[in-house]
């Protein structure tokens, strides 16, 4: 990670989340349409207007959550995974949050992801 990246507390990325969860909806809404586009096409043209605008949106939301600083890792669009960058016991992590949870309760380091997720320590929050 570089030295400008913004590193999130637990409450911080908790007071995001709102935000977050809307564009995750649009994320995965604007997903499902591009895929039944795809679906009723015999040939997909990547120059159709209908697809490239439909790509176009789902990068426009993706760059809003690269602005709040938390990054979208769901590349299938069916969970709706964010990571929040956050240091935790001094170490580079993700808090990490899926669009079926009602909040960010989960962290990994960098190398484990998705599958290496452990709940937050409850003193972690309180900092």
């Amino acid at each position: 990670m570089d030295t400008q990246v913004k590193y999130f507390t637990p409450g911080e990325a908790k007071k995001t989340l709102p935000l977050v969860k809307k564009i995750v909806q649009d994320i995965l809404s604007e997903a499902k349409e591009f895929r039944l586009i795809i679906e009723s096409k015999e040939q997909v043209d990547t120059t159709d207007p209908e697809i490239k605008d439909r790509l176009h949106r789902i990068d426009t939301f993706i760059q809003e959550l690269s602005e709040i600083g938390c990054y979208y890792k769901d590349w299938n669009f069916a969970l709706g995974l964010v990571d929040f960058p956050a240091i935790i016991d001094g170490k580079e992590v993700f808090l990490c949050w899926r669009s079926d949870e009602e909040s960010i309760t989960y962290y990994h380091d960098l190398e484990s992801g998705f599958a290496g997720r452990k709940l937050i320590p409850e003193e972690i929050f309180y900092q």
